[in-house]
């Protein structure tokens, strides 16, 4: 018997959405609303001088691992992948090729919705095609003002954005953003302490002495790293800074006394690594002692857990990190986790915090764990972060949002992120939205919630912008008060 469904159209306007209901949440509430993009890995330096690409295959292959991790899937050689010198055409040839095979992959969604927003092109790439839209892309890029960096901020409402930077860094390119007022979108620092945690680091000692310079601080001991850290800190509030962001594969739990860690932290600094467990106790020494500091100053800690990084020893030695050969942890996290904030608990030190994890299988111990440690007067001072990297897709997404619901409250969530590089990336925040407007959407037709339209699309702006702007704060205002 013949279907009488009429097959929808590839990605029209009303992609992802499935119901009546969600057309009209997402048209009518979300898909105006701005951006607060609270944490990337966008360039400052690249904002601030407003730069503009010449070739797609610069802009969108150039930082773009997720995309590196699929071409080399699909055979190409790694000249093609990372490699320079090579014809930039081929290199966008050897992704529409992939491209081909990732039906099914968030990626063939980024990939158009990338094409349809930043370029206008709705003609599905492939080898086919290849040409065609790598000659039309490029020729828009070396002509339209609304795709350089501040172009793409305007033509993207970008309210803010939170770029992802050592406490080390001077700041330059943000202070100069800061100073010239000139671009779009505020452009703010989050503060990632990843290389002052790591104390198996071999490069440990000379960090140190980096992040001494950098603080006008001597740092031989562990207050005075505390101290330093703190002062740094400041500065990064200075211009701007809403939130922190650590990297780790679980959180740490190894309670020793403070000359304890002293101890440890003296010996490595004389060049003396440290066992398994006293590398342990002393993480979490210091990110208790941050913990204090982000939730004195209002700061938000988001914790990135459960990822293995640079598994393949070969290619980072070639590579480097962030180029494609990470994965998702199975290691339990709910006992360190709980150890680690029932101790914070005891001293009123918990601070607004956001957990993300690389494995789903751990949205129930967190989404349990976070309703230990709400309370203090603030909605949804613990929230369960946005389905992250690995689970960034269209299940993953409506995973989270549903354990969510199940198990908090979805109404409070602080939604997405794009987490990414690259200035092409902030369709994600759209194609967020869909899935978002039709899981809602289709609660109500099934008349699982009320059908109030004004109460539910309240709900979806919320999540959308308005709850991330509540809880870190607004960019703007902070930025007023400390100017002045």
């Amino acid at each position: 018997m013949e279907d009488k469904k009429a097959m929808k159209p590839f990605m029209d306007q009303d992609f992802l959405l499935e119901t009546k209901s969600a057309r009209t949440l997402f048209h009518k509430y979300a898909k105006n609303m701005p951006i607060f993009d609270y944490h990337c890995h966008l360039s400052a330096e690249e904002i601030a001088k407003d730069i503009s690409h010449t070739n797609i295959s610069d802009i969108w292959l150039g930082k773009d691992h997720y995309k590196w991790r699929q071409m080399r899937a699909a055979g190409f050689d790694e000249s093609l992948v990372t490699g320079n010198g090579q014809d930039p055409y081929q290199k966008f040839l050897a992704w529409a090729e992939t491209v081909e095979m990732l039906i099914g992959n968030p990626l063939y969604h980024f990939t158009h919705l990338e094409l349809q927003r930043y370029f206008g092109i709705y003609e599905p790439l492939s080898r086919k095609t290849a040409r065609r839209i790598y000659d039309r892309c490029n020729e828009l890029l070396l002509t339209d003002k609304s795709l350089s960096a501040w172009g793409i901020l305007r033509k993207f409402n970008i309210y803010a954005l939170g770029t992802t930077d050592d406490p080390a860094d001077d700041l330059h390119w943000h202070k100069k953003i800061k100073e010239d007022g000139l671009c779009p979108a505020k452009v703010i620092p989050t503060f990632r302490p990843d290389k002052a945690l790591d104390i198996e680091r071999p490069s440990f000692e000379e960090y140190m002495k980096k992040l001494s310079k950098a603080s006008g601080l001597e740092i031989k001991d562990i207050r005075s790293l505390e101290r330093a850290l703190s002062k740094r800190l400041d500065y990064f509030i200075s211009l701007g800074a809403k939130a922190s962001d650590h990297a780790l594969i679980r959180c740490p739990s190894t309670f020793k006394s403070e000359r304890e860690v002293d101890r440890i932290f003296k010996r490595r600094l004389s060049g003396h690594f440290p066992s398994k467990e006293e590398g342990d106790a002393y993480k979490t020494h210091l990110l208790s002692s941050l913990s204090r500091m982000y939730e004195e100053q209002n700061i938000v800690m988001q914790l990135h857990l459960a990822a293995i990084r640079d598994n393949n020893q070969r290619a980072f030695a070639s590579l480097g990190p962030d180029t494609g050969f990470d994965a998702s942890s199975d290691k339990p996290l709910a006992e360190d986790v709980s150890r680690f904030f029932s101790r914070l608990s005891e001293t009123d030190s918990i601070p607004k915090t956001i957990f993300y994890t690389l494995n789903p299988k751990d949205y129930y111990p967190l989404g349990t764990l976070m309703g230990c440690y709400q309370g203090g007067g603030t909605r949804a001072k613990m929230q369960l972060g946005s389905a992250w990297w690995f689970c960034d897709h269209r299940d993953g997404m409506e995973e989270q949002m549903r354990v969510l619901a199940a198990l908090g409250q979805l109404p409070l969530f602080v939604g997405m992120l794009t987490d990414s590089r690259s200035l092409l990336s902030f369709p994600r925040h759209e194609y967020f939205r869909r899935i978002l407007c039709n899981l809602i959407g289709r609660w109500c037709e099934n008349g699982e919630i009320p059908n109030d339209e004004e109460r539910l699309g309240s709900i979806v702006k919320d999540i959308s912008f308005e709850n991330a702007i509540r809880y870190f704060g607004d960019p703007y205002q902070r930025q007023k008060t400390s100017d002045t």
